[in-house]
């Protein structure tokens, strides 16, 4: 004896969502400036992620700053993709001074080639540091620069933060490392 067929019903498509208009006016005026070298990944309320290449990040940095008003990095980290033999560097940034950017965080992203054997003295991986053009990022690179290797060209201060000086091991966040004795 053979089972009923279920009546199937047509599935309605997906409505797109309309983005929220006043982050996509932000994600517009980076589209606009630098074209195909800023990749606006996606545009939600109160987010805004951008991904560029680490030769135009200053450029973007910039004009983040000095044109969108985005004032301060709230944050920066780092993933490792080992697969694809790079390091991605995020920094979130936010404004004081602006009440209209008050809730909102535009993340900034980049990649380096990720290195087998990270040291500042090598071909260790390299972005260019945002130091100059927002402070906060200071001690935040520097603990990119040590947990996942990642030398910050023009950077004042490229020394460990929080591992002792003479750690000579892998940067502990990298996926390869591996903690010794276990």
């Amino acid at each position: 004896m053979s089972e009923p067929q279920q009546e199937t019903k047509p599935v309605a498509a997906e409505q797109p969502k309309e983005l929220p208009k006043f982050e996509k006016s932000i994600a517009d005026k980076i589209e606009k400036k630098f074209g195909g070298k800023a990749a606006i990944e996606f545009v939600k309320p109160t987010r805004i992620r951008v991904k560029v290449a680490k030769e135009d990040v200053l450029d973007v940095a910039k004009f983040i700053r000095d044109e969108l008003h985005f004032d301060h990095a709230e944050s920066v980290t780092g993933v490792d993709y080992p697969s694809d033999k790079e390091i991605e560097v995020v920094y979130h940034l936010g404004s004081y001074t602006d009440p209209e950017l008050s809730k909102q965080i535009l993340a900034l992203a980049t990649r380096a080639p990720r290195e087998e054997n990270p040291n500042p003295g090598n071909d260790s991986t390299r972005l260019p540091s945002l130091r100059d053009i927002f402070y906060s990022v200071e001690f935040h690179e520097r603990e990119c620069f040590e947990m996942l290797g990642v030398y910050f060209e023009g950077h004042p201060d490229n020394r460990r933060l929080l591992l002792p000086e003479d750690w000579a091991d892998l940067p502990p966040l990298r996926k390869d490392f591996k903690i010794k004795g276990r």
